[in-house]
């Protein structure tokens, strides 16, 4: 067949091209870009959502192909790139553009919870896209998966996060049930679907074997990377809700007010009809990590509360020096340490005060989200100078029993690990 993935580079769209290339398919890649399409694409087309093409030319751009897949959604609005504008709009214009190219099949991916009395608008705009196709004269299937793991999804991201914690938090007692199934389990049905001789022209809810509480889920979870149940703590619901609407005003945060919503409607369906084209029961969440990736998909786990908590901690250095220095330790003893180090007695008030304003810059860039990579270079510089410096002049510093200048050996330690790990990620 020649197959055409709308959302190409996305999560589930990069991994439906690969699949039906290695299933013998010729598929052209649609996104906004070509970087990042996956290898052995046929052809790219520019597609943008928010910014269409007339309809002639995307008309032209989806002759020829027996397959079109709708794989793009957003879990957060983000400037132009609307709930209204990813999930409806744009999706209605692919499908008009089908009908006119006489395209035979069209694939819609949907989400479990789409339907009329939804609540949520990334539910209700896709259930406005699900109802055009349906009234297209065209063989068509609305695909509802529940919540969708794998290597790089941001959902699979943050409850690994979740998962590898010494303590489990649960939102609101982690009642909220869910149903996930692998991403690599909807691609293989997706595939047998695309086969099917017979018009399709239905609706296909996609779960995993059972339904789970958040509390089982993550339990699964951790034990799918290969480490023993630990113990959980309940984050309660009025906490939740205002982190929900916190995350309102955060265009990178995880969580806001509508996947709160979500999570507590809950998100489970029979996968009977799912099990039927997978030709086997959805692997359960204890089997989502392969066994050879266990210790690797920890450690990336582990990294991604580590690192925030060793970044918070090196900022906290910097401004604790910074303001103990401006007098809660007298400044007279400041200035003496640095004369004894061998600044003049004019020099050292000047060097305490630029001391301290390196230090205050140093922990306020540390904190923001955005760093520049010369940061800790130049962290890693003035502490080894400190160092240096002051085993050069007060070498007695060494044996404090307190280890004020030991201690600057595991900070060295430590930025340089920031630094290397920031650098990859």
């Amino acid at each position: 067949m020649k197959v055409l993935v709308v959302g190409a580079t996305g999560f589930i769209g990069s991994r439906l091209v690969r699949a039906f290339i290695a299933a013998g398919h010729e598929v052209t890649g649609a996104a906004r870009h070509a970087d990042g399409l996956p290898e052995g694409c046929a052809s790219h087309v520019p597609l943008d959502y928010t910014a269409l093409p007339a309809p002639d030319d995307l008309r032209r751009a989806l002759s020829g192909h027996d397959l079109v897949i709708n794989a793009v959604g957003i879990l957060r609005e983000r400037g132009r790139q609307t709930f209204a504008a990813l999930h409806d709009e744009g999706p209605r214009a692919l499908f008009a553009a089908c009908v006119a190219a006489g395209v035979r099949r069209v694939f819609q991916i949907s989400a479990l919870g789409a339907g009329p009395g939804a609540v949520a608008r990334y539910h209700r705009s896709k259930h406005a896209a699900d109802r055009f196709v349906m009234e297209q004269p065209l063989d068509w299937l609305v695909i509802q998966p529940s919540l969708v793991y794998g290597p790089g999804g941001g959902s699979a991201g943050l409850f690994n996060l979740l998962a590898s914690l010494p303590l489990t938090p649960l939102p609101a007692g982690g009642h909220q049930r869910v149903q996930p199934l692998h991403v690599d389990d909807l691609v293989a049905a997706m595939l047998e679907l695309a086969r099917a001789p017979a018009p399709l022209r239905t609706v296909l809810p996609v779960a995993g074997p059972e339904p789970l509480s958040m509390r089982e889920f993550l339990a699964a979870l951790r034990t799918s990377m290969g480490r023993p149940r630990t113990l959980a703590f309940t984050v309660p619901g009025i906490v939740m809700r205002g982190a929900a609407r916190l995350g309102d005003f955060l265009p990178g945060a995880a969580l806001d007010s509508e996947t709160w919503g979500m999570l507590e409607r809950g998100n489970v369906a029979s996968p009977a009809a799912f099990t039927r084209w997978l030709g086997r029961p959805p692997r359960p969440v204890a089997r989502f990590v392969a066994p050879p990736a266990r210790d690797l998909q920890w450690a990336a786990a582990s990294l991604d509360w580590l690192l925030p908590m060793l970044r918070i901690s090196v900022a906290f250095m910097w401004l604790i020096a910074a303001i103990v220095s401006m007098g809660p330790y007298p400044v007279e003893d400041s200035v003496r340490l640095l004369r004894d180090i061998g600044l003049s007695p004019g020099l050292a008030p000047v060097m305490l005060m630029g001391a301290i304003g390196l230090d205050l810059v140093f922990g306020i860039l540390t904190l923001l989200p955005r760093r520049g990579r010369w940061l800790w270079p130049a962290q890693i510089a003035v502490v080894a100078g400190y160092t240096i410096i002051i085993s050069w002049r007060l070498p007695e510093l060494w044996l404090e029993p307190f280890g004020p200048v030991a201690k600057n050996v595991p900070i060295l330690a430590l930025l340089l690990l920031l630094w290397q790990l920031e650098k990859r990620r």
